[in-house]
């Protein structure tokens, strides 16, 4: 990494939410960073923090169209892609488009430049899995033609292009399955179930819980995630397959309304609505290929990271019309009490 110091790195999607805090961490590190974004999800609020840096440089621009750079490149992360379901299925043809066009695009740049790269991968490549936890040797059960399949086979058809330019030597590549990552600059109205719950919970209205609550999922807090990525980015030689980045510790959606609910004080109702299409029912990541090759694992319980969640969207909704929970109803002794805390 020092040899290449001086050389800029690309972050495909900065400016979205997970793009906009590696952007944060690699400029801390001291490096060049040129944030490429569409601002279909981006927001510019989220790079409020690196606007005046001088090590900072944004463009925008769509990956599903050739980008040139005339400078040194060292890295590229590719993380531009919608991430949640009401975002990539708003236009599921771009979806796919951003998926395989702008990651081929980006892939012939890193090997004109031989420049490192990082494609964001996702849990989603599993679909409704049968093997739990999941494994990077597990193939997937996913719908190929399901109103998700623009980013579950986009997805899958990326990672297939990147491991076919690492077998042909034609450009340094790693991937990583990232599983469900929440965090501060999550969108309010991205569909997610954290930004959903926690928005809901805040403004006092009621609760979403899709189908019966008891569908699982493993949350891993953005910090932890954005410190996989450069590790994965660090590794010398690249793996020879994916790798899983998350946090294994599982919840059901129905326990992490009742956190919610906890934390913030509020008094909203649940709701059960009909479960999405092709909605994962289990989802836990085996992190064990992560933790021996890259030393890595998350260190961020739940709660610890629900905490920071809350608090942000309390700050981005103060100037809502709707009245909110106020900031000191966030207690910090009701997680140990339901048993949410990471061992």
């Amino acid at each position: 990494m020092s040899r290449n110091k001086t050389k800029t790195i690309i972050v495909a999607g900065g400016a979205g939410f997970l793009g906009s805090h590696l952007c944060e961490a690699l400029l801390a590190q001291g490096r060049e960073v040129l944030c490429l974004d569409n601002f279909l999800t981006g927001n510019m609020a989220n790079l409020r923090s690196m606007q005046n840096h001088p090590r900072f440089k944004l463009v925008e621009h769509d990956i599903c169209t050739t980008f040139h750079h005339d400078g040194d490149l060292a890295e590229i992360y590719n993380l531009a892609c919608a991430a949640s379901p009401p975002h990539y299925q708003a236009d599921p043809v771009h979806t796919m488009q951003t998926c395989v066009v702008g990651t081929l695009n980006l892939l012939d740049l890193a090997a004109r430049k031989g420049a490192r790269f990082v494609q964001a991968s996702t849990s989603e490549v599993y679909g409704d899995p049968e093997m739990h936890p999941q494994k990077e040797s597990y193939t997937g059960s996913v719908n190929c033609t399901g109103p998700r399949a623009c980013y579950d086979e986009g997805k899958r058809a990326a990672e297939a292009m990147c491991f076919d330019f690492l077998r042909a030597a034609r450009a340094d590549i790693r991937v990583a399955r990232i599983f469900n990552t929440y965090g501060p600059r999550m969108h309010a109205q991205d569909g997610r179930v954290v930004s959903n719950l926690v928005v809901q919970a805040i403004k006092g209205e009621p609760l979403s819980l899709y189908g019966d609550g008891s569908q699982t999922r493993s949350f891993c807090y953005v910090s932890d995630l954005v410190d996989g990525l450069i590790r994965l980015m660090a590794i010398d030689p690249a793996p020879d397959g994916p790798i899983n980045l998350g946090n294994p510790a599982e919840f059901t959606v129905r326990e992490l309304a009742q956190l919610v609910l906890e934390m913030t004080g509020s008094k909203s109702v649940t709701r059960f609505l009909p479960l999405p299409v092709d909605d994962p029912r289990r989802r836990k990541p085996d992190i064990a290929r992560a933790d021996r090759m890259l030393g890595w694992k998350p260190v961020t319980s739940l709660h610890d990271g629900l905490a920071k969640t809350i608090r942000y969207f309390m700050e981005t909704e103060t100037e809502s019309e709707v009245p909110l929970v106020e900031p000191h109803t966030l207690h910090n002794g009701t997680a140990s009490d339901l048993g949410l805390v990471n061992p």
